[in-house]
């Protein structure tokens, strides 16, 4: 390895509980792969001790980029994060969050595959983050269908890996802020491109306090239908 540049990405708010353990887990993976590989966290505003936890972990993970912003959600985080890692000579980019759900181990499988392009998706086969979760993913499994015309197995999966050369391009698409942003980049890949999906464990939260709620949920899911109704005459 070290020929190829990966770009490990997360979106982080109030994650003070975890992000340490978090970062322990997914750095040897920027450290195996080589070359300028890095693992970016992007910090969405934090209240707690999060920022301050990656500065210090900065001192004992040279490979360890840690970045801070206004609070504006998780999509716009995310966004940030992707063409920050684009600006900086990503090759591959990887996303992932920062509240310890994913397995690491799990990110080979991708990887593995890497060169084939499109879309390389983890399909949460093994669920512990509670029924009410598992409920929302089918119901927008059947809503994407509905506005799209695509079948999205997982959408909105937070273990992706994509090429940064042809995520740019998709990216175009997606309106900045956009609080959906990886459900509409499945969306994008769906329709455009390859889709590969591969069976992930997916965790309960290993610490701090989830910042969405049932109630959330159902805010976001009823503005996510409108913005869909509106991107989907444009894409």
């Amino acid at each position: 390895m070290g020929n190829e540049n990966l770009f490990i990405v997360m979106p982080a708010y109030n994650e003070e509980a975890n992000i340490e353990k978090v970062i322990a887990g997914w750095y040897p993976i920027v450290e195996k792969v080589g070359g300028k590989s890095c693992l970016l966290v992007m910090d969405d505003g934090s209240k707690d001790r999060t920022f301050e936890k990656l500065k210090e972990c900065e001192k004992r993970y040279p490979r360890l980029i840690g970045v801070t912003k206004k609070n504006e959600g998780h999509g716009a985080t995310v966004l940030e994060a992707y063409h920050y890692a684009i600006d900086h000579g990503a090759d591959y980019i990887f996303q992932t969050d920062s509240d310890g759900q994913t397995v690491p181990g799990e990110f080979w499988q991708l990887w593995a595959n890497r060169e084939k392009g499109g879309l390389h998706i983890g399909q949460r086969k093994t669920r512990e983050d509670g029924i009410s979760r598992i409920f929302v993913t089918r119901v927008l499994r059947l809503v994407l269908f509905l506005i799209f015309r695509v079948w999205a197995a997982d959408a909105n999966t937070p273990f992706r890996l994509m090429r940064a050369q042809e995520l740019d391009a998709v990216l175009k698409k997606i309106p900045e802020g956009f609080n959906l942003s990886n459900v509409i980049m499945t969306v994008l890949y769906e329709k455009k491109k390859a889709v590969t999906y591969y069976p992930i464990t997916f965790h309960p939260r290993q610490g701090g306090k989830n910042s969405i709620n049932l109630k959330k949920i159902c805010k976001i899911g009823w503005q996510a239908i409108k913005d869909f109704r509106k991107i989907s005459k444009v894409i």
